[in-house]
């Protein structure tokens, strides 16, 4: 696939990973919309793009809700007259253990609303927006792809149940929906990225940014460009199907 002149939808895009992306494409010609409940960020991304010359639309559309979903993709559709990619990129994070004890007495736990939260958003809002995304690519006749972000932390990783499981979850689709999406010529596949220099990530203290770094071979976080450049790879790369690229620079819970 071509990026020039591909209409590319891109959830969690009002900052973070989600606006590299969308930079990195409206570089290269992609028509964006771009999709998030961040009005002020997707403001912002929106802008950033158009610098490009880029054609992009926002859409404020809640991920985890399946009338909003449905009703924002046909709307996407409609405006741009068609849709070929997805990038499936929102996510949240509440991170919590499991439960603490002291002196043999549960003192706290995960909420439910802690673990509901975060699948709702990372894995029903991947299934909600895949499967409206790939329904228009399938109807179309001209296929698609949809590149789902997962996270290095899908092998399991400490204060994250919530987190591990969605993106857990998020992998296992992708390979479920490459089986079953490449009939009509849509192509499924992930990402997981490892440490990435985001803002959140530049905003943690010195000494846990430290120890990041440490748990990397290539002892550097990642650069938000770096996953940008692996979608890029993916769309243009006909033959990548239900896979889960680890961009993780060697690191490996």
């Amino acid at each position: 696939m071509q990026i020039a002149d591909s209409i590319v939808a891109i959830t969690g895009a009002g900052q973070g990973l989600g606006r590299a992306m969308a930079l990195y494409l409206a570089e290269r010609g992609a028509r964006l919309a771009l999709i998030d409940v961040n009005a002020a960020g997707l403001e912002h991304s929106v802008s950033s793009c158009k610098k490009f010359a880029a054609e992009v639309r926002s859409y404020d559309i809640n991920v985890a809700n399946e009338e909003a979903v449905d009703t924002g993709f046909s709307q996407i559709a409609q405006d741009f007259g068609g849709l070929q990619v997805l990038i499936n990129n929102a996510g949240i994070m509440r991170d919590s253990m499991l439960l603490k004890c002291k002196e043999g007495k549960v003192t706290d736990r995960m909420s439910l609303s802690q673990w509901q939260s975060v699948i709702d958003v990372n894995l029903t809002g991947v299934f909600l927006c895949g499967r409206a995304a790939a329904g228009i690519m399938a109807e179309s006749g001209e296929g698609g792809v949809v590149i789902n972000i997962s996270s290095l932390s899908r092998a399991g990783n400490m204060g994250q149940t919530n987190y591990s499981a969605s993106k857990a979850g998020v992998a296992a689709m992708t390979v479920t929906w490459a089986r079953e999406l490449a009939r009509y010529g849509v192509r499924v596949a992930a990402i997981a990225p490892g440490f990435i220099g985001t803002e959140m990530v530049a905003q943690m203290r010195p000494e846990i940014l430290q120890g990041l770094v440490k748990q990397v071979p290539l002892r550097r976080l990642g650069e938000q460009e770096e996953i940008a450049s692996t979608v890029a790879f993916i769309l243009e790369n006909d033959f990548v199907t239900g896979r889960v690229l680890d961009i993780d620079g060697g690191a490996r819970i």
